[in-house]
């Protein structure tokens, strides 16, 4: 078991006075040092600093073993509990340029792959609400590219003014990633210049 050295007990503690809780939990107010050392020995318990850096630091007569199994147990769920990952959000703009839309999809690709979970957003402004089908299509296509690592949470939504997409985590080996998706519909396609 870990011991967490900037946790100070019994000995190590060293304030002249220390703002006392009983081993019930309940508030003695501030006493001296000695006798809080005194009151933590008779109970055959420790005297563990829990918040040194108050004035003067509030210290407990508790198990300290026991402490430390209950923070270790804390410390483990709340690891677990980051490792599920967070929401990020993106937003876009329906007239969001190629370049800057490939950007984006490395970043969601890049949260997705770190376990998180990303809400795509496209926003519309003024007229461009009269253009809702470009906000989908921009939505359709980074769910295609980032099908390898983002799974989508239904289809894309409407809420006000803003169109919306959920992207969980893949969970398992990224497989290489396709072609990123372009904003704007290509034009007629142009023939490379011929050799002389």
């Amino acid at each position: 078991m870990y011991h967490d050295k900037r946790i100070r007990v019994n000995r190590n503690v060293t304030s002249p006075q220390v703002r006392l809780i009983d081993m019930h939990g309940t508030m003695l107010g501030i006493k001296p040092l000695i006798d809080a050392q005194t009151m933590a020995k008779g109970a055959g318990l420790d005297l563990v600093e829990i918040s040194p850096d108050a004035n003067p630091p509030v210290c407990k007569v508790m198990d300290f073993s026991k402490y430390l199994y209950e923070k270790e147990k804390q410390d483990r769920e709340n690891r677990k509990k980051q490792k599920a990952g967070v929401l990020k959000e993106i937003r876009l703009n329906p007239r969001i340029a190629s370049h800057d839309l490939q950007t984006k999809v490395k970043h969601i690709e890049q949260f997705l792959k770190e376990h998180n979970k990303v809400r795509v957003t496209v926003v519309f402004r003024g007229r461009e609400n009269q253009h809702r089908n470009l906000g989908e299509e921009i939505l359709n296509a980074v769910r295609d590219h980032l099908s390898t690592v983002g799974a989508p949470e239904g289809r894309p939504q409407m809420m006000g003014n803003r169109m919306s997409i959920m992207l969980a985590p893949v969970l398992g080996k990224p497989v290489a990633a396709a072609k990123p998706p372009q904003a704007k519909p290509a034009g007629p396609a142009v023939k490379p210049e011929q050799q002389p």
